[in-house]
């Protein structure tokens, strides 16, 4: 047994013992000597144990005197535990069940891919990599901008694209969602009209909701937002910003198509509105499709982005390229609300792992399997009589609608009583419109049990 193995094992055994109440609060631990000569291991693997279970707040230290059991916590409730069933269907359901779920229940609703299908070997070579970074690295606050080496490296992949902006033009930010919060601290008030597409990632209208916006859905068509209504409401309501997918849309799949893409940027630039692209799913692409930022050239457009789909959603990395001032007041804003720039070992690891040469075969990877999962689930799920809207370009996303009569709210709660987490369509809906449709992560169908349930679900369940 491994030194790491005894110690959870000591630790196993106090927990036991302080759980079958062999040992009462405020009753001393068994010495450490003693201890250590009755399981076997050495007096420091004890002492590291206790500190640990002391750290957890199962044991108290008192310094000179030794361990003694904690007092008891009250008992643990079934509402602070896993998915809930009295939950509001809003644009918080999906996220909530999501992620306060067993890591084991079945959640094609979530937002991202199993951990098998994850670079584990590249981001296991970057974490070993940050044991021999400087101390700075490991103790340090981040600097303002974020690391250098990583924002090269975004500024190359935007050459790429056409969009030529120096590494003095991107901020890191702590993820994805944090980089939108301070585009709406820095653009939004209370009472501004922001619009998003209708539907939306539910995260969007989450948090500028939670930025006291006003949020209106513009109708999403194949090829984008539909544009003679972007213009006509962009008119109306002299909105602040456009948030929105470009490429890969969530939920629909749907790709952005040239002629949509200059409308837009036409109408945007004629109502002054700012577009927030988010370009999360870029990578999933097998060819690119037209970009906003690329065709605006980051005069009226903010890019944002992370890497939680492709490389880790544990490792929280985001970012945001924007024309410079905006930038200088951006870089303020999070220096105010969390006191410098993004986590150096996070920037670190994630620079090491999309660096590494397996990164690039790993997304050419994730492509085909991911074109292989589509095609097999939207061949299951038509058995069910739940058909998609279209059959995207990429990505892990299947907007579908339910067979007729079938309510995707109901289907969603009927399927969490059986431990499946699903994302029913009006959560993504600005308008509420999307009652019979339901978006499916084809990566999270492979579990045995998802079938089933969502047959019974859909018996169970109507309009």
């Amino acid at each position: 047994m491994t030194e790491g193995g005894r110690t959870a094992a000591v630790m196993q055994a106090i927990r036991g013992r302080i759980a079958a109440q062999g040992l009462a609060p405020g009753e001393r631990l068994p010495s450490i000597r003693g201890l250590a000569a009755a399981m076997g291991v050495s007096p420091s693997t004890v002492v590291e144990a206790y500190e640990r279970l002391a750290a957890e707040g199962a044991v108290r230290s008192r310094p000179g005197s030794g361990f003694y059991a904690a007092a008891s916590a009250p008992p643990l409730t079934l509402a602070e535990i896993g998915p809930r069933l009295d939950r509001a269907v809003d644009p918080l359901w999906v996220s909530r069940q999501s992620l306060d779920g067993e890591p084991d229940l079945p959640k094609p609703g979530c937002g991202w891919l199993p951990p098998d299908w994850m670079p584990l070997s590249s981001l296991r070579r970057a974490a070993r990599g940050l044991a021999r970074a400087e101390d700075a690295v490991l103790t340090n606050y981040g600097a303002t901008r974020g690391p250098l080496p990583l924002r090269r490296l975004l500024a190359r992949q935007f050459a790429e694209e056409g969009v030529g902006i120096g590494p003095d033009r991107i901020l890191l930010t702590g993820s994805g969602t944090q980089a939108i919060d301070l585009i709406c601290r820095l653009l939004v008030r209370p009472g501004d009209a922001v619009l998003v597409d209708d539907p939306c990632y539910f995260n969007f209208q989450a948090l500028l909701r939670a930025h006291r916006a006003e949020v209106i859905g513009v109708p999403y068509t194949e090829s984008g937002p539909d544009p003679e209504l972007f213009a006509r409401i962009a008119e109306a309501h002299r909105p602040r910003l456009y948030v929105t997918n470009s490429a890969l849309h969530n939920p629909t799949g749907a790709t952005l198509s040239p002629a949509i893409a200059h409308r837009i940027l036409n109408a945007a630039a004629a109502h002054e509105v700012t577009i927030v692209e988010d370009d999360i799913f870029a990578p999933f692409e097998p060819e690119p499709s037209p970009r906003l930022a690329a065709l605006d050239g980051l005069e009226r457009v903010i890019r944002i982005g992370s890497f939680s789909k492709t490389l880790s959603a544990s490792v929280r990395c985001g970012y945001v390229a924007a024309r410079p001032d905006w930038i200088e007041a951006l870089i303020d804003l999070q220096v105010a609300t969390s006191f410098g720039g993004v986590s150096p070992m996070a920037a670190d690891l994630v620079a090491a792992a999309i660096g590494d040469g397996a990164y690039r075969k790993h997304i050419e990877g994730l492509r085909r399997r991911l074109a292989r999962s589509r095609r097999e689930t939207a061949e299951r799920l038509a058995d069910l009589g739940v058909r998609p809207w279209l059959m995207p370009r990429g990505g892990f996303y299947l907007w579908c609608s339910l067979p007729d009569g079938r309510d995707a709210a109901a289907v969603a709660r009927a399927a969490l009583r059986e431990g499946v987490v699903l994302a029913p369509g009006d959560v993504f809906s600005v308008s509420r419109t999307a009652t019979q449709r339901m978006r499916f992560n084809v990566a999270q169908m492979g579990d045995a049990r998802v079938m089933p349930v969502l047959a019974r679900a859909l018996a169970a369940s109507t309009a």
